[in-house]
């Protein structure tokens, strides 16, 4: 669980500053504003914000998409996207990452989500560990995923998702 001084709570709009913040030091792709209140009106039960001391430590944002199933052969699904998920620097290694994940798997959830899927870079050692012991399946590689050409693992997991007792 997260530890105590960490509160989760939803998003709100006079949040995005911050998040916006979060996304240009922490990850090597940055969103407009609008594209960040897209995805939050999309689904605002899954764009999850990490605050300590009234200071936003991290985010999580998702949508809903209908397509291919990853873990289910040959079937359509309403499946959720985690587009973004980030925690500042001095706020890692507390688990504040694998419980946005969880909270927004539940969300989704709730909207009728059969599974969750996300794109991590290969590269990224620290978050497909992660991911994995969370119970995230490699679907497969998109090459040259990223702006700066790198690939990415798309990695998906069946919902509703029971973590495991770890």
């Amino acid at each position: 669980m997260l530890e105590a001084p960490y509160l989760l709570r939803p998003f709100h709009p006079d949040d995005l500053s911050s998040v916006i913040e979060i996304n240009r030091v922490c990850l090597p792709e940055n969103y407009s504003p609008y594209f960040f209140l897209e995805v939050y009106k999309s689904c605002p039960e899954a764009f999850i914000i990490a605050e300590k001391e009234r200071k936003v430590a991290g985010y999580i944002m998702c949508r809903l998409e209908f397509g291919f199933s990853d873990v289910r052969r040959f079937r359509m699904v309403r499946k959720g996207h985690v587009v973004s998920v980030a925690v500042m620097p001095d706020y890692r290694r507390q688990g504040i990452g694998k419980e946005l994940v969880l909270a927004a798997m539940k969300a989704l959830e709730l909207h009728g989500a059969e599974e969750c899927f996300l794109e991590v870079r290969t590269a990224n050692e620290d978050a497909v560990r992660l991911y994995k012991n969370m119970g995230f399946d490699m679907a497969r590689v998109a090459t040259h995923y990223y702006h700066d050409g790198a690939d990415a693992y798309v990695m998906s997991i069946k919902l509703p998702h029971d973590p495991p007792m770890n």
